[in-house]
C-alpha cells in the first residue's frame, strides 16, 4: 500500500478510485487556481469586484458545459470530472464556481430546450467566454419557491411582455444574456432568452454583502419587457422541468463546498505544525490533534459521498433527493471544518493573510443557496415518509 504524507486530504485513498482524466483535470484546475487566483482573489473580496480577466483563462480550462457535446462547445466530461473541477475552483473561491456552474446551468438548459438557432447563437460564445450568462428564476419574496413567482408574461403579437424582477442572480450586474423565468396563464411557465439591450430589461448589483463578495450578485428587472417569439425557449406546465434545472446547481455545491473544506483543513494542519506555543509545536497537543482528526474525518465521509452521487449521475440514476441530500451535508461540514480550521489559526485566521474568513462568509450564503437547508431537510423527509411538508 502506498504510504500517504501527513498533509493529504485523500486519507482513504480515494485518488485509487479516480481515472487519470479525472485526476489530470482536477490538476490542471487546481494548477490555475494557484496560478492565477491565489495573488488576487482576496483583494477582490475586500473590493467586492469580480476579477473580469479570469473568464476567459477559465473558459480555456473547459470550465463552461463541460457536459455538452463538442461541437457545442462542450468537452463532453463524466459528473466526477465536473465535480473535481468544482472543488477545486471553490478552493479558490466561490465566485469561480459561481461562474462556471451557472455558466453551465445556463448552457445546459439552451442545449435541453433550445432549437438549433439558439443553441448556434449562443453556446459556443458562452464556452468561449465571450458571453456570460444568468439564470433568472428566484424573486425577493420567493427564493425556494419558484412555483410563487410573481414574474409574468403576455403574448402580444410576434413577442412577449414580461414584467417582474429576479433577485440574488449571479453575475446580473455583469451578464450579456440571461435565461429568465416567467409564469403565464393557466400556471404556465415560460423560459426567455433575454440579452442585454432588450427593450425594458435592466439589471442592478447588490452591493452591500457579507458573503459571496468576489461575485457579482445582483437583480435582473423587467418592466413591460418585450421579447422577441424566436427568444422563447421552453414553456410548461410542469414545475419538474424548473427543479431538473436547479441539480446541476447543487451538484456543483456539494463538490465545491468540499473543496472549501479541503482548504481550510489544509491551511489548519500546516499552520499547527508552524506555530509554537509554550516550547512544542502545536501540533503535538491532544486537542489540536482532536480538531484535525474531527476535520478529515468529515471530509473523508463528504469524499465518498460526493464520489458516489457522481457515478450514479453518470448512469442517470441520481435522484434530486439524493443531491439535495449531499448538498446539505457537504455544507454542513464545511461550515464545521472552517469555523474549526479558523479556531486552530486563532487570531490570524481572522485576517486576510488566510482565506478562512472569506470561506466562512462565503458558506454563510451556501447554506442556503440553490435551497435553504430546511427545503432541503423537507425534500428528504417527504422521500423517506411518503409524505410532503411543504405542500
Amino acid at each position: 500500500m502506498t504510504k500517504k504524507t501527513s498533509n493529504s486530504t485523500d486519507f482513504y485513498d480515494i485518488d485509487s478510485l479516480l481515472k487519470e482524466e479525472q485526476i489530470l483535470i482536477r490538476d490542471s484546475v487546481k494548477s490555475w487556481v494557484k496560478d492565477n487566483v491565489s495573488n488576487i482573489i482576496e483583494d477582490a473580496a475586500l473590493e467586492s469586484k469580480f476579477p473580469k480577466q479570469l473568464i476567459k483563462g477559465l473558459a480555456n480550462l473547459g470550465g463552461f458545459g463541460g457536459f455538452l457535446p463538442i461541437e457545442f462547445g462542450g468537452s463532453q466530461i463524466d459528473f466526477t470530472s465536473y465535480g473535481l473541477m468544482m472543488q477545486e475552483l471553490e478552493r479558490g473561491d466561490s465566485s469561480l464556481r459561481v461562474l462556471s456552474s451557472v455558466q453551465s446551468l445556463v448552457m445546459n438548459t439552451i442545449f435541453k430546450f433550445g432549437n438549433d438557432y439558439l443553441k448556434s447563437k449562443y453556446l459556443k460564445k458562452l464556452a468561449k467566454g465571450e458571453l456570460v450568462g444568468s439564470f433568472g428564476m428566484s424573486e425577493p419574496n420567493h427564493g425556494s419557491d419558484p412555483f410563487s413567482m410573481k414574474t409574468n408574461f403576455k403574448e402580444k403579437g410576434n413577442h412577449y411582455i414580461v414584467n417582474g424582477s429576479k433577485m440574488w442572480i449571479g453575475h446580473a450586474p455583469i451578464c450579456d444574456i440571461a435565461i429568465v423565468w416567467a409564469k403565464g396563464e393557466n400556471n404556465k411557465l415560460a423560459g426567455f432568452i433575454v440579452e442585454r439591450g432588450t427593450e425594458g430589461f435592466s439589471t442592478a448589483k447588490i452591493n452591500k454583502k457579507w458573503s459571496f463578495r468576489a461575485s457579482e450578485t445582483g437583480e435582473l428587472i423587467f418592466h413591460n419587457m418585450v421579447v422577441p417569439k424566436k427568444n422563447l425557449l421552453h414553456i410548461t406546465d410542469n414545475m419538474k422541468d424548473l427543479y431538473d434545472r436547479l441539480n446541476i446547481g447543487r451538484f456543483g455545491v456539494a463538490w465545491g463546498s468540499l473543496g472549501i473544506a479541503m482548504e481550510c483543513y489544509e491551511i489548519a494542519l500546516n499552520y499547527t505544525n508552524e506555530r509554537e506555543q509554550f516550547g512544542k509545536k502545536i501540533n503535538s497537543y491532544q486537542l489540536i490533534q482532536k480538531k484535525l482528526v474531527d476535520m478529515l474525518s468529515q471530509i473523508t465521509q463528504s469524499q465518498l459521498l460526493v464520489w458516489r452521487l457522481s457515478l450514479l449521475a453518470d448512469e442517470d440514476r441520481a435522484s434530486f433527493e439524493q443531491v439535495s441530500m449531499a448538498k446539505k451535508i457537504n455544507v454542513e461540514m464545511a461550515c464545521n471544518v472552517a469555523k474549526i480550521s479558523r479556531s486552530i489559526l486563532g487570531g490570524m485566521g481572522i485576517t486576510a493573510e488566510y482565506p478562512i474568513m472569506r470561506h466562512i462568509n462565503n458558506l454563510e450564503a451556501l447554506i442556503t443557496y440553490q435551497g435553504t437547508e430546511e427545503v432541503h431537510t423537507l425534500i428528504i423527509g417527504k422521500k423517506i415518509t411518503g409524505i410532503s411538508a411543504i405542500k
